[in-house]
């Protein structure tokens, strides 16, 4: 065995989730995030749903960063995109944004915050 096909073994064992798994989103959109907390012998399901305003890191070790305004208090939180605590990624919306890195979300609050939004056209089959 070379070098390249341990570490290939080695994160497929610490990474059980491949990119079928993840849905793809950009910065812009709005997603729910649905993870596993342990506590103790006690594990629950919560979720996150903000806005991402960024992605960084390639491979296994990709990771996102989501904003949400909770009781008008800006919360953000990072996510490895390939964690094994994440139950299920969820696309609400998706936005239209310029920019990879959303960082003046920050600093707008109200009506300026929002984000244009993609309008999604549902072809039926017949």
């Amino acid at each position: 065995m070379n070098k390249d096909a341990i570490i290939k073994a080695v994160n497929e064992q610490l990474w059980p989730k491949t990119d079928a798994d993840v849905p793809s989103f950009k910065a812009g959109d709005t997603i729910t995030v649905t993870y596993k907390i342990v506590e103790g012998n006690k594990e629950r399901l919560q979720s996150f749903r903000g806005v991402v305003i960024q992605i960084k890191g390639s491979g296994k070790t990709k990771m996102f960063t989501i904003r949400k305004v909770s009781n008008g208090v800006g919360v953000e939180r990072i996510f490895p995109l390939y964690s094994p605590h994440i139950e299920k990624i969820e696309v609400n919306k998706i936005g239209v944004v310029r920019r990879a890195r959303i960082y003046y979300l920050r600093g707008l609050t109200g009506k300026k915050a929002r984000i244009k939004e993609k309008r999604m056209v549902r072809t039926e089959e017949k």
